[in-house]
């Protein structure tokens, strides 16, 4: 039993098992083709079941693996034998609610692709080198979007200097009259 929760990885794939963003933080599987064949049988073991409403467990290969499905997309935590499941499916439903909050709800493969920059961002404040950091997908999403923004800024940003903006035009005119 490890110190502290870890995490073997997450694997966000598509409705054909495809890849969209999947990050390893484990050596569980040393190749490509090994985290390849690893994710085509997850996928091939989870695709018939309905993970729509809740996250579903599984016992995989000796690994407990919780997931959810959305739309074409299929997000997956992977844990050792011995982790807890309720903290790897505390990891997957933050991860979920986090990408739902980047895409604005818009959760599809072509939007999650799309942001595929944001997605992998959020995956590192999620883990870092298999140890859990943040479950909070507001905080998730609000770190995630504030590394990226770079020029652009965020909603509530925006209106907070719009209305800067406003109250600098008005105090200007009044001190003009």
């Amino acid at each position: 039993m490890e110190p502290y929760p870890s995490v073997k990885n997450i694997l966000l794939l598509d409705s054909e098992g495809k890849r969209v963003a999947v990050k390893y933080y484990a050596d569980d599987w040393p190749t490509q083709a090994a985290k390849l064949a690893f994710e085509k049988s997850v996928f091939t073991k989870t695709q018939k079941t309905n993970a729509r409403t809740e996250a579903e467990i599984a016992m995989f290969d000796g690994y407990i693996v919780v997931y959810k499905f959305i739309q074409d997309l299929h997000f997956f935590v992977t844990g050792g034998d011995n982790e807890n499941e309720l903290i790897l499916a505390t990891v997957l439903q933050g991860f979920f609610d986090a990408v739902g909050l980047i895409l604005r709800n818009n959760v599809d493969k072509r939007t999650a692709l799309e942001n595929l920059d944001l997605i992998l961002l959020c995956l590192d404040e999620i883990i870092d080198g298999g140890i859990i950091l943040e479950t909070e997908a507001s905080v998730i999403a609000g770190k995630t979007t504030s590394d990226s923004l770079d020029g652009m800024s965020s909603l509530s940003e925006q209106t907070i200097s719009q209305a800067l903006a406003t109250a600098r035009e008005h105090l200007a005119r009044s001190l003009l009259k």
